[in-house]
């Protein structure tokens, strides 16, 4: 019921920012835990940030935590990931993902998956 598309990806040098948006469709969204996750090549896809379906909880992985921030706007139906300082270990293809309710840092634990967008942070 849940689709999700990524945008705002792109090229950016060390110490920049990006601005990531999943926008999603079907009438359940704002029911709906999201949470971004990467994933770089030859590496497994892991978690970056949460929030929860009333956007009063957000969750973030060690080694984003302070640079990025996850929101969400529900008159817009969209979620967003705010990237500073970005790193050039922060490239990776990025995924939206949705599940029903309660937030998560498990890829399993995930329903619904955006196609990605690609970061690329130069060195």
């Amino acid at each position: 019921q849940v689709q999700l598309v990524e945008s705002g990806g792109g090229l950016v040098q060390a110490g920049g920012s990006l601005r990531l948006s999943c926008a999603a469709s079907g009438r359940t969204f704002s029911s709906h835990a999201m949470g971004w996750f990467r994933q770089a090549p030859g590496k497994e896809r892991e978690f970056v940030a949460a929030i929860s379906w009333s956007g009063d909880k957000t969750y973030y992985s060690d080694s984003v935590k302070g640079r990025f921030t996850i929101s969400r706007d529900s008159a817009k139906n969209t979620v967003y990931l705010q990237m500073n300082s970005l790193k050039a270990e922060d490239t990776a293809v990025y995924y939206c993902a949705a599940r029903p309710l309660v937030l998560s840092a498990e890829v399993r634990e995930y329903n619904y998956w955006g196609q990605g967008t690609q970061v690329t942070v130069s060195s």
